[in-house]
């Protein structure tokens, strides 16, 4: 199993293995004797590569073989197709990149042919870094865990040394595994967070993580799973899916972005991803469960149309989930969908908040967002679901039209915010136009609920729920 280990409440952060770390190979300057100048780095070639996956894998050899960086220069709108694995790391479809690579791909993709046996597309080893510019990677079907032996991580990309892509596509690569499954697009990061993952105006769409066991496990990280420090600006996460077997109480999670260590994502879009659990946890195409000080920043961008279904089990989250610090500044969620038919619990629409969660918004809107559930299940928080013992700071934004549904016996709570045993500050915002069975606006279950030049009104069937239990919200 991973390191992780997991609760009725959600994935915890256990002891990870450590691994033995090594330095990267790099060209050292020397003086040159006699002339007191320094000598040019070791190694510095641009290799011209054919249309011809027999030339790509050679140059990836020799540029392994070198003593500094290198750069392939891929040939024009070509398409690499892999038959085979590499055959001195058949886990793979291309050598491992052992030595620091830039791939100038000149919109050439790289894929596994459908017909050719499960491998992945490329590992960059710890002594590696790979630079992908302009470069599409498809296809890819991992069979190994090269950061935690046991499961299968990193459908197209598996990277434990630093990875860059820039203006690229990772499309339609799969994590499959009996135990646990991590990573469809790309995993990357190492067990002691190294490894540093930095994805610049690319795609990651259509990829997916399986878990088929027959006992409890994990899918996580359709889009991307990071174990070490992560950057993504102007990106792309769309149509990437998780699911586990279901009634195995397993937990899918993270359809779109997992991060497990700092990470910031910028002007990015994460949106018609989905998470399935029957019987199980299913949560969230955006989730962190960074261990402080480290923590989740996002600024200026979209989650929407995502979905967390959990029949008979547990939804959390439809859009974002946070068990660790989480910040969000001038983010749109909208029309996410967190639910749980056949008699489950569907919890927070837009933003599931975990017992060790701390999130702060900031100039945010949360709009039409959905808790379902059915058969005698229960539903609550449409736009914010903080009941477990988290902490959330709301400044300068709107929780508007969200709705809490439950079809049958079940109750539906807390159509904007459900609140129990932690705390929700509201400052200078506004709760509107928000519905559920009761609590329209806020549930106060428990914890603490503060108002601060905050406007919740409009809300149906009530704006604030049980009577008096927030200061300052009638109606």
């Amino acid at each position: 199993m991973s390191s992780r280990t997991y609760s009725a409440t959600g994935p915890v952060l256990g002891r990870r293995r450590r691994r033995p770390r090594r330095l990267p190979v790099a060209a050292v300057l020397t003086a040159v004797a006699g002339a007191g100048l320094a000598a040019p780095p070791a190694h510095a070639a641009t290799v011209h590569v054919r249309c011809s996956v027999p030339d790509l894998v050679e140059a990836i050899e020799e540029a392994n073989s070198s003593a500094g960086p290198d750069t392939l220069r891929l040939a024009r709108d070509c398409t690499y197709t892999l038959t085979a694995p590499y055959a001195d790391s058949p886990a793979n479809g291309l050598p491992p990149i052992t030595g620091d690579l830039t791939v100038e791909g000149n919109h050439a993709t790289i894929r596994r042919a459908r017909s050719a046996p499960a491998f992945r597309i490329v590992l960059v080893d710890e002594t590696g870094g790979l630079t992908l510019n302009k470069t599409t990677i498809s296809g890819g079907k991992a069979t190994d865990c090269p950061n935690f032996p046991g499961g299968v991580c990193g459908g197209g990309i598996s990277s434990l040394g630093p990875l860059t892509v820039n203006h690229g596509r990772v499309t339609h690569n799969t994590a499959e595994s009996d135990v646990f499954a991590e990573g469809g697009g790309i995993e990357g990061g190492t067990a002691v967070g190294t490894g540093a993952v930095t994805l610049n105006d690319t795609e990651v769409r259509g990829n997916t993580v399986v878990h088929d066991g027959n006992a409890q496990g994990s899918a996580a990280g359709g889009g991307i799973l990071s174990n070490g420090p992560l950057t993504v600006r102007h990106s792309r996460f769309t149509h990437n899916t998780v699911r586990v077997t279901a009634d195995t109480r397993s937990f899918a999670f993270g359809a779109g972005i997992a991060g497990f260590a700092r990470a910031t994502v910028e002007k990015t879009t994460v949106a018609h991803n989905r998470s399935e659990a029957p019987g199980g946890f299913a949560r969230a195409a955006l989730t962190t469960g960074a261990v402080p000080p480290d923590a989740m920043r996002v600024t200026d961008t979209v989650v929407h149309h995502n979905t967390a279904s959990a029949p008979g089990g547990n939804a959390q989250g439809g859009g974002v989930a946070s068990n660790a610090l989480l910040s969000m500044t001038g983010t749109r969620v909208s029309d996410n969908l967190a639910s749980a038919p056949d008699g489950g619990t569907a919890t927070g629409g837009a933003l599931q908040v975990g017992v060790n969660g701390r999130v702060t918004l900031r100039d945010c809107t949360l709009r039409s967002n959905t808790a379902r559930a059915s058969g005698g299940g229960s539903a609550q928080g449409g736009g914010i679901n903080n009941a477990t013992g988290g902490t959330v700071e709301v400044e300068e934004s709107k929780i508007i039209g969200n709705t809490v549904r439950a079809v049958g016996s079940g109750t539906a709570r807390g159509g904007g915010l459900f609140n129990g045993v932690g705390s929700t500050t509201l400052r200078h915002s506004a709760v509107l136009h928000n519905r559920a069975g009761d609590g329209g606006g806020i549930f106060e279950a428990s914890g603490t609920v503060t108002l601060d030049d905050t406007r919740v009104e409009r809300n149906r069937p009530n704006n604030c729920a049980p009577p008096g239990r927030v200061p300052g919200c009638t109606g």
